[in-house]
């Protein structure tokens, strides 16, 4: 039996509410069970030093997690001086993540940037940054079809992300701190919907497993995902 007594392919509830800040082009809070994310889409009328006069565009990501998103307070990383190296692996997750479903031709020369902001933490925050930030993304690229800045649709498909892990011997779908804390082996993965997969992120952790059981997780994440993508699509209608 699961921490949360969910069944191994039971996802927690998502919950997505969109245009939830006022001023960003596209934003939504984005709920994995306890998990909670802001996620906004900002739109800059110019790219890096490095892609200028090209006439392509640019999408990355960033990500935080609050000083009290987990059980205890920790320091924000500006007053550190630095960010920590799984912050940036996280964010640099996010960008690729994103730019894997983009054309950046026809986005045109500017940039858009997901801030990913865990406001609480209960286990696969970058998977719930990932999802949310697809979603900040296409409504601020609808917003820019509407005003007429693009003429074409640099989205190619849905990306979103999942966690899955070995927890007591089980595969199991969508892993919440309790379970992700004291998993064999826990893994994430970002799929495009059609069937393409972005990344997978798999780890032993108090046991190694075999081939079949990285099958398993996969089947598991395509499960989820598939889910996920409805509740995208519901989202931005």
């Amino acid at each position: 039996m699961r921490p949360s007594g969910r069944a191994p392919d039971e996802m927690r509830a998502i919950t997505i509410e969109t245009a939830f800040t006022k001023h960003a082009e596209g934003s939504c809070l984005i709920s994995f069970g306890d998990t909670r994310v802001l996620c906004t889409a900002s739109v800059e009328r110019s790219v890096p030093p490095w892609m200028r006069n090209k006439g392509t565009g640019w999408v990355t990501g960033e990500y935080s997690m609050l000083p009290r998103s987990t059980h205890t307070r920790s320091s924000r990383e500006a007053a550190r001086g630095k960010q920590s190296g799984r912050t940036q692996e996280i964010q640099r997750l996010i960008g690729r993540s994103l730019r894997a479903v983009v054309d950046m031709q026809k986005l045109g020369e500017r940039q858009i940037t997901l801030d990913c902001d865990v406001i609480q933490a209960d286990g696969g925050t970058r998977t719930a940054s990932i999802t949310g930030a697809w979603i900040a993304l296409r409504l601020a690229v609808n917003k820019l079809m509407e005003e007429g800045a693009i003429k074409e649709d640099p989205i190619t498909a849905k990306i979103a992300a999942i966690s899955c892990g070995i927890f007591q011997g089980t595969p199991v779908l969508d892993l919440d701190y309790d379970e992700d804390s004291n998993a064999d082996a826990d893994a994430n993965f970002v799929l495009i919907e059609g069937g393409q997969i972005a990344e997978v992120q798999a780890t032993a952790e108090g046991a190694t497993y075999d081939e079949e059981g990285l099958l398993r997780l996969l089947r598991l994440a395509q499960m989820g995902c598939a889910d996920i993508f409805k509740a995208q699509e519901e989202a931005t209608k």
